[in-house]
C-alpha cells in the first residue's frame, strides 16, 4: 500500500462561473505548463451512511489508465484551508480493496464492522489541469526558503441521490515547504480571478446534496462566523436555497461587526457583504479581503 502523503495540506477555493478563463490567463500559469486529466470518480458509503457521520470519504478514483483507491479523514481549519488524512494506493479494478482498508486507522474500532455494507453512493465526474509551482513561493524570513505547491482546477459535476450541482474550484496542496506559500499563492491569484474561500470537500457536498440537507454551524467567534458565512454559500450554490444566501450575508454583516476583531481584520470584513452579486458570486474584492481575513485570524489562532 502507498501512503504517499499521510497528511494533506491545501487551500480550496470555489469559482464564479467567468474564473476559470480568469485563471488560467493568471500571469502565474499562463507562461507554465499545464497536465489536462479526466478523473471519474466514485465515492463509497454504507446504506446509513456511518463514513458520512464519521466524516471519512472512501473513493475509487479512474485516471490514466489506473484505479487509485482513496481514504481522507475530515479536514481541519477554515477560511478554505484544510489538514487531514490521506491515503492512497492502486488497486486491480473498479472493486473496493477491503483487506488493505481493514489496516488503516480509520478503520479499526467501531468502523471495523462496516466494510462488507459498504456501497457506491455518489459520484464527481471532472476534467482537472494542473500546474506544479515552486517558483517565486519563498517565504520572507523562513528558514525553508522553497516551496512546492499543485495547484489543480477541476470543472465538472457532482452526480448524487438523482441530484446534480457543478464543480468549479481550485485546490491549491502543499507539497513540499511551508502553508504560508498556499496563502501566499491564494492571495496573488485572488488580484485578478473571482474567487473565495470554500470549506466544503467534493465528498460532503454529494452526501448533502442526496440528503437535501446542508445543517450550518453555530458562531461566536471571528473564524466561527467566517466558516459559518463560507459553510452557507458552498450550500447555497448546491441547493439554490435563497435563504442560505441570506444566511450567508447575516453571517458576513455580523462578522463584519464582531468586537473581537482588531483594526486591520475589521476592514477586511466590512468588504466581504459588497463583494458578492445579486447570485452568490464573488467579485476580486470578496477573494482578497476574505483571504486576508482567514489568514489573519488561522495566524492569531495559532499564537493562541
Amino acid at each position: 500500500m502507498k501512503t504517499p502523503n499521510p497528511m494533506e495540506v491545501e487551500l480550496k477555493l470555489a469559482l464564479a462561473p467567468e474564473g476559470p478563463t480568469a485563471l488560467t490567463q493568471h500571469p502565474r500559469l499562463a507562461a507554465e505548463p499545464a497536465r489536462l486529466q479526466t478523473l471519474t470518480n466514485r465515492y463509497f458509503d454504507t446504506p446509513e451512511g456511518d463514513l458520512a457521520e464519521a466524516r471519512i470519504a472512501l473513493r475509487l478514483r479512474q485516471v490514466d489508465g489506473q484505479v487509485l483507491q482513496t481514504v481522507k479523514t475530515a479536514g481541519q481549519g477554515g477560511g478554505g484551508l484544510s489538514e487531514r488524512q490521506e491515503w492512497e494506493w492502486p488497486v486491480a479494478g473498479p472493486q473496493l480493496d477491503l483487506a488493505s482498508l481493514a489496516e488503516l486507522p480509520p478503520f479499526q474500532g467501531e468502523l471495523s464492522g462496516v466494510l462488507d455494507a459498504l456501497a457506491p453512493k455518489l459520484s464527481t465526474d471532472f476534467t482537472r489541469r494542473s500546474w506544479q509551482l515552486t517558483d517565486g513561493l519563498a517565504i520572507p524570513g523562513s528558514a525553508n526558503q522553497s516551496s512546492h505547491i499543485e495547484l489543480v482546477l477541476d470543472e465538472g459535476e457532482i452526480n448524487s441521490g438523482g441530484y446534480r450541482t457543478p464543480i468549479r474550484e481550485v485546490e491549491l496542496e502543499l507539497k513540499s515547504g511551508e502553508p504560508e506559500a498556499l496563502w501566499t499563492l491564494a492571495l496573488m491569484l485572488a488580484e485578478q480571478v473571482p474567487l473565495r474561500p470554500s470549506d466544503s470537500s467534493k465528498a460532503s457536498r454529494g452526501n448533502a446534496l442526496s440528503d437535501q440537507h446542508w445543517p450550518l454551524p453555530e458562531a461566536d467567534s471571528p473564524a466561527e462566523w467566517l466558516h459559518r458565512a463560507t459553510l452557507a454559500l458552498d450550500a447555497y450554490h448546491d441547493s439554490q436555497q435563497a435563504r442560505f444566501l441570506s444566511d450567508a450575508q447575516q453571517a458576513l454583516t455580523t462578522l463584519a461587526d464582531h468586537p473581537e476583531l482588531e483594526d486591520t481584520a475589521r476592514r477586511y470584513a466590512q468588504a466581504l457583504p459588497s463583494g458578492l452579486n445579486e447570485y452568490g458570486q464573488p467579485n476580486t474584492t470578496y477573494g482578497k479581503a476574505a483571504l486576508a481575513l482567514a489568514h489573519r485570524l488561522a495566524y492569531q489562532t495559532a499564537l493562541g
